[in-house]
């Protein structure tokens, strides 16, 4: 299944900046692993914010709660998902 995902990301003001480093750091290392994986499809960045939208892949919604939720970066995430259908006008995947 394909999701649409928005994340917004709320860093709280008092926290360190090491902690916060850290936990950035560790969230694209994860980001690159399940990009590798197939899981996260493509992200796009909504400009002047943190904040992302995603084409996700998982089995099912649970899969993807699972992914999601174990992301670095979870504790500090506002998260939205779109489950999608295809289309039949879809013109297929781009390359």
């Amino acid at each position: 299944m394909e999701f649409l995902v928005n994340i917004r990301i709320t860093w709280p003001d008092a926290m360190d900046p090491g902690l916060k480093a850290a936990v950035s750091e560790e969230e694209r290392r994860r980001a690159a692993e399940l990009a590798a994986s197939g899981n996260l499809v493509r992200m796009w960045r909504v400009p002047g914010r943190t904040e992302n939208w995603g084409l996700w892949r998982a089995a099912d919604p649970t899969e993807l709660h699972t992914i999601i939720s174990a992301l670095p970066v979870w504790p500090w995430m506002d998260v939205t998902v779109h489950s999608l259908a295809d289309h039949p006008v879809d013109p297929g995947p781009t390359v």
